[in-house]
């Protein structure tokens, strides 16, 4: 894991050098580069999220949780890391106002894909108080 990191800032930091070596002479070229280091950063992340689900699912055989809402609570964070990768990008790129509109989306998506989590602790709630 520690090894892996370590080549991901190695990545990152090559990309951040490459991209400002180029911005002096195609300005344009050096957002593409920052852009392709962001998409092979991401990509080894991946990875690893792979990896994590297969911990999740032995986690759920230990407690007694609803598969679908697990499900849902994956969702919820490959919504959010793909609304800030995605904003990230066009910021980077000089895109402010097109990143900001990546995050709403993003922050309603949330919002709906939660629903019925927020509704069942809601109905569970209630259920203890009544």
């Amino acid at each position: 894991m520690a090894m892996d990191m370590i080549k991901i800032g190695i990545l990152g930091i090559a990309g951040v050098l490459m991209a400002l070596l180029v911005r002096e002479w195609k300005p344009q070229f050096s957002t593409l580069i920052s852009m392709a280091s962001c998409t092979l950063i991401f990509f080894c992340a991946i990875s690893r999220i792979q990896a994590m689900a297969g911990a999740i699912s032995q986690l759920v055989q230990y407690i007694s949780l609803k598969e679908s809402y697990l499900k849902i609570l994956l969702k919820i964070v490959g919504i959010a890391y793909i609304a800030d990768f995605s904003a990230s990008i066009c910021r980077d790129a000089g895109y402010s106002a097109v990143a900001g509109q990546i995050e709403l989306s993003g922050k309603i998506s949330v919002l709906s894909v939660s629903t019925p989590i927020v509704l069942a602790l809601l109905n569970t709630i209630s259920e203890y108080l009544t």
